[in-house]
């Protein structure tokens, strides 16, 4: 009688245990899910500030060019403001 008891009482552990290995194993897999989405969100934002990155630095050298240009025609004009106040 005693040793079915203890054969119960083993039983009764493994059984514990599984359930306690099946319930980590539910929670690692939605901590995993969590993860993986969060990577991809992350990924996505990446992409994003890379692209907006890329348009903004066009951008950028576009006004540097357009600076170019006006300071340029202030130059010639500031030339021949000063070339008629020589003559």
């Amino acid at each position: 009688m005693e040793l079915l008891e203890e054969q119960i009482d083993s039983l009764g552990t493994l059984e514990e245990r599984i359930h306690q290995a099946i319930e980590l194993v539910t929670r690692l897999r939605r901590e995993k899910e969590a993860v993986v989405a969060g990577r991809d969100a992350a990924i996505r934002e990446a992409a994003a500030a890379r692209e907006q990155a890329a348009q903004l630095s066009q951008e950028l050298e576009g006004l540097r060019a357009e600076r170019r240009q006006v300071r340029g025609r202030i130059e010639k004009l500031l030339s021949q403001i000063d070339s008629l106040g020589a003559a």
